[in-house]
């Protein structure tokens, strides 16, 4: 496996990419190192001069970087959308969060609310303005704060309150043990996000690139998209 196919991703496409990655190494010969986290982190990696093949950030910041000249605006393609969900401990009974009221009232019992990065993460950039729209925002001694959804999810799933809440993207929950998806964010709360991947600009690798987003976008990865949580 000489080639090395690299990947700047926002953390919602992980679960995916570790789902095809074997098939694809071995079907090409090479070999995926993935970085996945908080798109804005993501974005600052790339700017800062990380190598980088392929990228799998939100459609806008894709058209941005495309416009910018930092990824190749022909190959965009649009992997899927990706709700925005709330966790609660594996084993926790289930929760109907249906309402605002529902979602205020639970977060206002939990002990402690794990979500991703505030100022760099999509989920929790978006996270921290429902806690303040919903007044909670100054309750800053439970929040639980992660570089990423994947990172708070695995925390929420250590954590030692039974009563813990998690906010995060749908796909990072599906592929965290020990949490389990109670439900979306509520209107007008709800989140969702177009994720959306595009050959970098200068990828040594781009041939494979674009083989992988064949592959991630493709009809046969439908069901597998899907199962991780891409709608």
């Amino acid at each position: 496996m000489g080639r090395t196919l690299r990947i700047l991703s926002g953390g919602a496409a992980q679960g995916l990419v570790s789902r095809l990655q074997a098939a694809f190494e071995h079907k090409h010969g090479c070999r995926i190192e993935g970085t996945f986290g908080a798109v804005g982190a993501m974005k600052d990696k790339l700017l800062g001069g990380a190598p980088c093949d392929l990228l799998i950030l939100t459609q806008a910041l894709i058209a941005d970087l495309g416009a910018q000249g930092r990824a190749d605006a022909a190959t965009a393609t649009p992997v899927g959308l990706v709700q925005t969900g709330v966790a609660l401990k594996e084993g926790h009974a289930p929760v109907a969060i249906r309402t605002p009221q529902d979602l205020k009232a639970l977060l206002q019992a939990a002990p402690a609310i794990y979500f991703p990065d505030p100022a760099k993460a999509t989920a929790g950039i978006h996270f921290m303005k429902v806690l303040q729209a919903l007044g909670l925002g100054d309750d800053v001694g439970k929040f639980k704060t992660y570089p990423n959804g994947a990172t708070a999810m695995a925390a929420l799933a250590q954590a030692a309150e039974a009563d813990a809440v998690g906010c995060t993207q749908v796909t990072e929950i599906l592929i965290t043990p020990g949490v389990r998806l109670m439900g979306l964010l509520p209107a007008p709360h709800a989140l969702a996000t177009t994720y959306t991947a595009a050959v970098a600009a200068g990828a040594q690798e781009a041939e494979l690139a674009r083989a992988l987003i064949g592959e991630l976008t493709g009809p046969a990865a439908g069901e597998t998209r899907r199962s991780c949580g891409f709608e």
